[in-house]
This record gives C-alpha cells, sequence and structure tokens, in this order.
C-alpha cells in the first residue's frame, strides 16, 4: 500500500510532465500531412496510396501458388470495356492501356504491400444507379468484381452515403452536438461503408458497441443488380428477419454497401484522457477492473501498449527524445473518459488515480491538459502501425483472446522466434510487439521482420491461430479474414455454421461474382476443411479460462 504522500509525488509528476507535452514533437502531426494520411473530400484511396513510397510487390498467385484464377469467370473484352464506358464517364474509370501501370498499381496494391492483383479496369461510378447496372452487367457476363472504398457525401445527419470519409461525416456531425459512434486510426481515409462491411471496431466500442447495434438500415447493391433499399431511421423493427445484419461484416461477399443509416450519440461536453505507467500486464488487468468500477459510466476507451510498440513510435514518429513519458516499463495504459459534466468527470479520473496509486497498480502518469495534449497522447497509441510499417515488414494479427490469457500469446511467440533463432539483433525477426483494446478482449499481435519469407510464416502460422482455438478466441477480431485468413475460419467457426454461410452466398450469389470468395474459393475449400478438422482436436483440449469482464466513390476491380 502506497501513502498520500506517494499519491502527491505522483500528481507532482504529472503536473511536472504537462508541461512537457507542450515541448515534444511528432513528425508529420497535423491532420492533413503523411503520417496519417488524412484525405480530403475529394480523395480517394488510390490517391491516398500515391503519398506513400511503394516497394515492389509479388504477384499474389506468384506468392501463393495455391490461389488459382477462377475459370468460370471470363476475361475483359472490348465490347465490356465499351458498356463500362457508356455508363460512366471519362475520369470515372480507369482501362489498362498498356502505359498506365501506375494509375492503377495502387488498387491492385492492398495497404500492407502483401498482396497485388491484375485487374484491367477499375470503375468509380458515383451513384447508387451507376452500381447496380455495373454490378448487374457484369453477374449476367460472368465478371468477377472486388469492391474498394471511395466518395464521400452526405445525405443527411442519420443516413450517409457509403462512400463518407469518416472524419468528414464526424466532423459534419460535430457541428451539430452529435459523433459517429466509432473511431479509428485511419478515420481520415476510411469510408463508413467499408467500416460497415467488414464491421470494423475501433477505439470507441468499450462505450457505444460495435455497429451491429449501431447501424439502422442499409442500402445495398446485390449481385444481380437489385438494389435492396432500407435506409430505415427506426430503433426499433421487429417484422422479420433483419436481413442488414448480413452486410454488417461480409466483407462486400454479398453485396456493395451504398448507403448507411447510423445511430449518431450526443458529443461528450467534457473529455479527459490520461496514460498509465505499469510494470506487469497483471497491473494492467487489475486497473481495468477498477477503471470500470470507478469511472463506469464516463469511461469510453481503454487502450493498452507494451514497452516494445512505444520504442518503435518513439524511433520512427517522434524529433528528440521528449516524449511524455519514459520508455522504461513494460505496459503503457490510455484510458479515457468523457461525459457532460467537466467537474464531475475530473473528480471521478481524481479518484480513480488515487486508487490506483494507493494500491500500487501504476508507477507513472500523465492527463493532458488541453485538446492538443489529448491529440498527441492518442498519438501514442494510434501512430504504433505506422511505426510498425517503417520498421520493415509486418506480420499482423487481429485476435480476440479472454483477458486472463490476452498478452500470453506475445510471450509465447516471442519465445517461439526466439528458440527457432530467427529472431533478435541481426535476426530476420526484428521486433514482437502487442497492443490494443483491453476494453472489448482484442489484442493485436505484430511480428516485424527484415522481409516477407516462407520460413517466418510457418513458424507463425497456423501456430497463432492453433493457441488462440485453444482459449476459445478468435482469429479475427475486427479485421475480417480477406484472403490472409479466409482458409482459417474453421479456428473460429465450426463446420455447421461455415455450410450455413456458403448456403446464404450461394443463395445471394449464386454466380460468385462479387467480392472477396472467402467461403466458396475452390483453392481453399479443402483447406478450409483441413483447417477445421485440425481445429476439432484443438477445441477438445481447449483450457478452462475465465472469461471475467473480457466478455462508395466506390471503386470496383474487374
Amino acid at each position: 500500500m502506497r501513502s498520500s504522500q506517494g499519491l502527491l509525488q505522483l500528481i507532482g509528476k504529472v503536473s511536472y510532465k504537462r508541461t512537457i507535452l507542450h515541448n515534444f514533437k511528432f513528425i508529420n502531426i497535423a491532420y492533413n500531412t503523411q503520417r496519417r494520411n488524412y484525405a480530403s473530400e475529394a480523395e480517394t484511396t488510390a490517391e491516398i496510396h500515391k503519398k506513400v513510397p511503394t516497394k515492389v510487390v509479388n504477384y499474389t498467385y506468384d506468392t501463393y501458388p495455391h490461389l488459382k484464377r477462377n475459370p468460370n469467370f471470363k476475361e475483359l473484352s472490348p465490347n465490356d470495356i465499351k458498356f463500362f464506358q457508356s455508363i460512366l464517364s471519362s475520369n470515372e474509370i480507369i482501362i489498362d492501356n498498356g502505359n498506365n501501370q501506375d494509375d492503377l498499381l495502387p488498387y491492385n496494391i492492398d495497404w500492407m504491400k502483401k498482396y497485388r492483383g491484375k485487374s484491367r479496369l477499375v470503375a468509380k461510378p458515383k451513384t447508387t444507379e451507376q452500381i447496380a447496372k455495373l454490378v448487374k452487367y457484369c453477374n449476367e457476363n460472368k465478371l468477377a468484381i472486388v469492391p474498394q472504398g471511395g466518395n464521400t457525401g452526405l445525405v443527411g445527419t442519420l443516413v450517409c452515403d457509403a462512400g463518407c470519409i469518416l472524419e468528414v461525416l464526424d466532423n459534419y456531425l460535430a457541428e451539430r452536438g452529435y459523433m459517429v459512434p466509432l473511431d479509428l486510426g485511419a478515420k481520415g481515409s476510411c469510408h463508413i461503408g467499408g467500416n460497415v462491411a467488414t464491421n470494423a471496431g475501433g477505439l470507441r466500442l468499450l462505450r457505444y458497441g460495435s455497429l451491429h447495434g449501431n447501424v439502422l438500415g442499409l442500402e445495398v447493391v446485390l449481385p444481380d443488380g437489385t438494389i435492396l433499399e432500407n435506409l430505415s431511421t427506426l430503433r426499433k423493427d421487429n417484422t422479420g428477419y433483419d436481413l442488414k445484419q448480413l452486410f454488417i461484416g461480409s466483407e462486400g461477399t454479398l453485396g456493395i454497401i451504398t448507403g448507411v443509416s447510423i445511430l449518431t450519440p450526443r458529443r461528450p461536453k467534457s473529455v479527459n484522457v490520461a496514460v498509465f505507467c505499469l510494470n506487469s500486464f497483471q497491473n494492467v488487468q487489475e486497473a481495468f477492473n477498477i477503471s470500470k468500477g470507478e469511472l463506469t459510466e464516463i469511461l469510453s476507451a481503454f487502450e493498452f501498449w507494451d514497452i516494445n510498440a512505444l520504442r518503435m513510435v518513439k524511433h520512427h514518429l517522434f524529433q528528440g527524445t521528449n516524449l511524455p513519458l519514459e520508455d522504461k516499463y513494460p505496459f503503457y495504459v490510455l484510458v479515457e473518459t468523457s461525459g457532460s459534466n467537466k467537474e464531475h468527470n475530473e473528480e471521478k479520473l481524481h479518484n480513480f488515480m488515487e486508487i490506483l496509486m494507493t494500491k500500487g497498480v501504476v508507477e507513472d502518469g500523465v492527463v493532458a491538459q488541453d485538446n492538443t495534449q489529448i491529440q498527441n497522447l492518442w498519438l501514442m497509441r494510434e501512430g504504433i502501425p505506422e511505426a510498425g510499417s517503417k520498421s520493415g515488414s509486418v506480420y499482423k494479427y487481429d485476435l480476440s483472446i479472454p483477458l486472463p490469457v490476452f498478452y500470453n500469446i506475445v510471450e509465447d511467440m516471442s519465445n517461439r522466434l526466439k528458440d527457432a533463432g530467427i529472431f533478435g539483433k541481426d535476426k530476420p525477426v526484428t521486433d514482437v510487439c502487442g497492443y490494443g483494446h483491453v476494453g472489448d478482449g482484442n489484442i493485436h499481435l505484430n511480428i516485424v521482420a527484415k522481409s516477407y519469407s516462407p520460413e517466418i510464416t510457418k513458424l507463425i502460422e497456423p501456430y497463432v491461430y492453433e493457441w488462440t482455438a485453444k482459449y476459445k478466441g478468435s482469429v479475427s477480431a475486427e479485421h475480417g479474414l480477406g484472403l490472409m485468413k479466409a482458409d482459417c475460419i474453421g479456428y473460429s467457426k465450426s463446420q455447421k455454421m461455415i455450410s450455413i454461410m456458403k448456403q446464404i452466398k450461394q443463395t445471394i450469389d449464386p454466380n460468385v461474382s462479387i467480392g472477396s470468395n472467402i467461403i466458396q474459393n475452390p483453392a481453399i475449400e479443402k483447406r478450409i476443411a483441413d483447417t477445421y478438422i485440425g481445429a476439432t482436436k484443438l477445441i477438445e483440449k481447449r483450457l478452462p479460462v475465465s472469461i471475467g469482464a473480457n466478455m462508395p466513390v466506390l471503386q470496383i476491380y474487374i
């Protein structure tokens, strides 16, 4: 137990470090700079990609030879191109002419620079009707399409076009006293339609819940070109099946989301952010449990990162060495509170800090004094993905894991790579770090290597998925499956559930013409079955874990 004098020492440290916050610098801290890739209202995802240097990326089929082009789909023909040109203006379409690969490249490469497609045409429709015509034609003519994010536009405070950039929408609502119940590090470039299609979780889920609960209605273009219009603003509607839930988190495999109706809670009048230093992950868990009891209704975020993540951020995103906190503690926690009464919120935060200090849960801390300092403290957390990408090639794993064993995956993976002799100074793997959303049991495991290699991949996978299945976790907490984890669904879903997913896909898209073909790609069908069999064996050996508190412009690849 620490004395009240110890609390005064902590508060003294906090007061002293508040002055440091005015002095330390972040590279490209402004929102309109390259650091966070914030987009203007007119920028597309591809234009944002062009701001960032692109390394050479091999074609996906060269890197992953088990993935084959589906022979049921035809090649793009001159007649197809003529049809697209009859629907779209010249600035709404990019066609491969042999000399414009630089224009197509940003659409064919993912942001992690791991996958590269060979799409020869990119369509950028601006209306739902254009999308419906394009999708209908592609479905009838067996042309495969993949949706991406795109243009911005608002149609009211609760109903918006799917291409609306998340931050633009949030700023629009802020002027009216409301907010989007979703916050992401990439909010300046991601689109609300893509957020819904992937069921993005983000930083506010602890307070406002997932998009499954916040989305009121959707407008979706189905694979046959049918427009499914259900932009309802009703809070309660129990007439039949809630079909919109099928498209939330479907990753574009069932249809293209073109409109979103979403709840917008009142914007809090008072926001406080504090970052604490801790000596163990057990202390992190204890701090979280205390925060739920002491901060209750005003707790809006509880994020953590380890010392390895902080050192990457310090090395790549800071100018100078003036961090607001010393980089010598094993763990760091960011706590955000938000509410309507400033004095009430600050009093609760002070009481929370007093308990943490008295019980010896935290070693040091800093509290932001204004909005600029709040943004700076958040950058320590939100800057981790970018710092990792500047460190090398990053293997990213987005996992849901019960809180009692939450950080064990980072420690076990580090030991596994060390034992294999590939992790350490002058080794192929240079860093392993963990960070994420303690409040909703979502950890991001990042493994930084000098380059991607089959040898490293084999040491990581399927070990990371088997480990997650053993503790009844999910191999994808908020990022979705995509191509990377398409054949790993069996670690988190039963064979019966996968079968029902296939039936839904077959009913809505019998030609399998739209989206990443996660459920029915013949090249990975057997791999899914093998994965499920392996996962079944693991499930039988799962360890009992106390869960406790853990409880578009739209671009189309053709």
